[in-house]
Order: C-alpha cells, then structure tokens, then sequence
C-alpha cells in the first residue's frame, strides 16, 4: 500500500524537519500559555512543560514507525489499515484538523494586533492579505513552504534574547516550595500545553517528501527537544517575573514582560515584538494549506492548486463568524481537544493498529 514515490528534485534535505517542527510548534500559543498552565498546577506548571515536551519523543518515534512501516503519509497509513474507501475518509478529518488549526492561529493573532495595536483592523482585509500570501507560498511547492519555515525561525529567533530584560525584576522565590502540587494538577496542566505544543505531528503529512526520511527522525527529536527547552525557561522567567495574582489577569503575558525592553532607538518593543510574530505564524498557515491541500490531493485526487484556493477561501469565510472574545476562546478549546486527542490518543491507535496489520500480513 506504499504511495508513488517523490522525485528527488521535490524532497527536502532532512535536517530541515528541524525546521518544520519547530515552526509549526511555536505559533500563537507562546504568547499567553504562561496563565493557562498555572491555572492547574501554581507555579510548579514549569514542570508539566518539560514533562508534556518529553511525552512527545514517544508520539514522534510512534509517527516514524508508522511511516516507515507503510513507506508514506497518514493518507497511506489509514489506506493500510482500513483499506482505501475508509481510509480516505478517516484522511479527510486531517483536512478538517489542519484548517481549524490554521483557522486558530490567524484569528488570535489578528485578535492581538486589535487589542494591542489597531482596535479598528478589520478581520477580513487582513486574513485576505495574509491568505494570499500563504497560498502564493504553498503555489511553490514544498520545498518553497520549508524555505519560508527555515527563515520564519532562524529571523525572529533575536526575539529571546529581549526575554533577559525581564530577568532583571525575577524573584526566583516565586518558585518555591517546588512540587508543592499534586500529580493530577501537573497532568491537568500537562494537557492544557495542547494548543501550545500541537504541530509536532506534521512527520505524518510530508514523510514521503524528505530525502532518506528515516535519518530525518533524530532532526525531529532535537526539534521538539529545543521548542520544550524554549517553552520551559520562558515559563520559568514569566513565573519569577510575575506573581501569581498578577499573571491570572495577564491574558498575553508574553508581550507584557516586552513593556519593559528600553532600547535607546524604540520606545513601545512589543510593537516590533508583534510585527515579526507575521513571520513565526506563516508558516503555520503556510503548512497547514499544504498539507490539507496534499490529502485532498492524495485521497480524492484533486489538483493541489485549486484545493488550497478551496481551503483558503473556506478559512477567509469562516474566520469571520469568530467575532467576539467568547468565540476565539471557544476555537482554541476546541483546537487544543481536537489536537490533544489526534496526537495522544489517534497516533498511538494507528500505530498499534499498524504493526497488528503488518503482522497479519506477513503471515
């Protein structure tokens, strides 16, 4: 049941999932997960960050065995398990995943530009823009979309380093007495991490497009390595930043610690802070209209050109029916469940259901 293989001209080189993974795991989560994981567990969430970014390896090394027993995508690997009829239909809930996905972090971001910046910006002029672009992208292929993730990660990464002014009012005290919450907060606030940290898992939509896909595995692992690293030390130096009452009422606290960044040259960071979050959150769109637009292709064998024109008009559309706070809030619960539930629960079924269906067939 293995897939038509990719013309070497298409592949990527597979270092660059690093990329990738990266790209697609830090987006607009990093700027307020700091509040909702220590609703759960205090101050002591720091841990539940290392410890949902650790869980990860296993879904990664799960992705790769999949991949790698049916030699293909997650349309391949539903193929091989259900059979083709029924795996094009299980394939098709993916295009849906990776458009509310997509959907979620274009609405938040518009929804910080309002509130920090221009109240008045209109939702649809801007998704307009910002899809035309996305799609443009996706119009050059694959090779094109990880260019656009490399560079969408390599030039904002100056953005941590303006994270060390804030050090300068830390109280590490805050962190003390460490373990002070039980195992149950710490999950709670491990599963709250989903919005954060989905992403990870888009090995399963462009394996067939990586050149000896399985020496990309160990780029992977240091991909999701370095974005838990990333996640745990600005957790650590929001919770030393602020005191626990002060961040329950901070919504972006990630922006908020940029008040205090004094550069001789700019007075107001966060501006630059969120103008250069367009380049971190393209290429979450960016894959996501390539990898909808790729099992629309694969399963119901429709031009990728015009199943990304579909898929963004669709996004353009129904972006605006999420006009109030209530409503964002709403679609990012969803997409966290949704993406919990894909990662930790589908993923490892497949998985198993994989190597009982390798077996029988072997037989």
């Amino acid at each position: 049941m293995s897939q038509q293989p990719v013309p070497e001209r298409l592949q990527i080189s597979p270092f660059l999932v690093l990329y990738l993974i990266m790209s697609m795991q830090i987006g607009i989560g990093v700027l307020g997960y700091q509040r909702i994981i220590a609703e759960a567990a205090g101050y002591d969430a720091w841990i539940s960050v290392l410890g949902a970014g650790l869980s990860i390896h296993i879904i990664i090394w799960m992705i790769y065995k999949i991949c790698g027993t049916v030699d293909g995508d997650i349309v391949a690997a539903n193929a091989y398990v259900f059979g083709k009829k029924i795996g094009n239909l299980v394939s098709s809930f993916f295009i849906i995943y990776l458009l509310i996905f997509a959907l979620a972090v274009l609405r938040t971001f518009i929804e910080v530009i309002q509130v920090w910046m221009f109240p008045e910006l209109s939702i649809f002029w801007f998704s307009l823009v910002f899809l035309i672009l996305a799609v443009y992208i996706v119009f050059g292929g694959f090779r094109t979309v990880t260019g656009i993730a490399f560079f969408c990660i390599v030039l904002p990464s100056y953005l941590l380093l303006t994270f060390s002014f804030a050090l300068k009012y830390a109280d590490f005290r805050n962190l003390l007495p460490i373990f002070d919450h039980s195992a149950k907060d710490l999950i709670t606030s491990a599963y709250k991490m989903s919005l954060t940290y989905i992403g990870f898992e888009i090995p399963l939509f462009f394996y067939p497009f990586i050149k000896d896909a399985p020496k990309s595995q160990k780029w992977a692992h240091l991909g999701v390595f370095l974005t838990t690293i990333i996640y745990t030390i600005l957790a650590i130096v929001t919770f030393t930043y602020f005191s626990e009452d002060q961040l329950a009422k901070s919504i972006w606290a990630t922006l908020e610690m940029w008040k205090i960044v004094s550069m001789p040259f700019v007075e107001r960071f966060e501006y630059i802070g969120i103008a250069n979050w367009n380049l971190i959150i393209l290429p979450n769109i960016c894959i996501a209209l390539w990898g909808s637009s790729m099992i629309l292709k694969r399963a119901f064998k429709l031009r990728q050109k015009k199943g990304v024109i579909i898929l963004a008009l669709f996004c353009l559309i129904a972006i605006n029916f999420f006009d109030t706070r209530a409503k964002i809030n709403f679609l990012n619960d969803w997409t966290g469940k949704i993406g919990f539930g894909v990662t930790y629960l589908y993923i490892p079924f497949l998985f198993i259901a994989t190597m009982i269906v390798k077996k029988v067939k072997n037989k």
